[in-house]
């Protein structure tokens, strides 16, 4: 029997800029992964309290920076101004963007970027590779579920 996903894999086009704080990991890519994401989003889960001006605690962005040797993988919070930072945390800017966006979930992340990055080919986009601009996933925590909605977001031109 199939099991039910929330995941729709809509895809579209959106625009954002994204002030974030957070925590990263550097690990072997991709020897290490998922299991190194999971470390630091559960490390920094563990310390959202202490970011007073985030706007929404229950939702995870996780920018990520890689290549085929290693990675760079963010748990942060969405603020408002990046004026508080506390110890041992990052805070940085990712500038407007135009993003690929698919809805997925935290069980479907794969399944998702097949999706996402055949929807680009399709329709033309390609991914903009480190311009001022990071992929970024997006979480949306519910400590209650086992599946929690998702969306990833690919830069794009």
């Amino acid at each position: 029997m199939q099991q039910k996903t929330i995941a729709t894999f809509e895809c579209e086009i959106v625009q954002k800029e994204l002030k974030l704080v957070g925590q990263s990991i550097t690990a072997n890519f991709p020897d290490s992964f998922p299991d190194a994401a999971i470390k630091v989003q559960e490390e920094f889960l563990q310390r959202t309290d202490e970011i007073h001006n985030a706007k929404h605690k229950e939702i995870l962005f996780s920018p990520f920076m890689c290549n085929e040797i290693i990675a760079t993988y963010f748990a942060c919070l969405e603020v408002d101004e990046i004026d508080q930072i506390p110890e041992g945390m990052i805070g940085f800017k990712l500038p407007m963007t135009k993003y690929a966006k698919i809805s997925c979930s935290n069980k479907t992340i794969s399944e998702g970027y097949d999706a996402v990055y055949a929807w680009m080919q399709e329709h033309g986009y390609k991914e903009k590779w480190f311009n001022h601009s990071s992929p970024v996933e997006i979480y949306y925590i519910d400590e209650n579920a086992e599946e929690e909605p998702a969306e990833i977001l690919i830069p794009i031109y």
